[in-house]
């Protein structure tokens, strides 16, 4: 038998049903963990922590219409990254 590797599955936004880990409201950011796991949250939330998520996410990816503030936080570290 030859082995096969298979790709990690692909980290899908939100369903519509799933709702925010915080507050019970429609989720808008799904973010994986480094340690494992993952979390949903509602754009406020998403927004609120976006600081503390952007340290601890492997992957974060938000429903097509939800402008995330960790994404800009990403790009522009600031001055304490370095």
């Amino acid at each position: 038998m030859t082995p096969t590797l298979t790709p990690p599955e692909a980290t899908a936004p939100p369903a519509a049903e799933e709702r925010c880990d915080r507050c019970n409201a429609a989720g808008k950011l799904r973010v994986v963990l480094a340690g494992g796991g993952e979390l949903v949250f509602c754009g406020h939330h998403a927004n609120k922590y976006a600081p503390e998520l952007v340290k601890i996410a492997v992957e974060a990816v938000a429903v097509p219409d939800f402008k995330w503030r960790g994404t800009e936080l990403t790009r522009n570290p600031g001055p304490l990254a370095e």
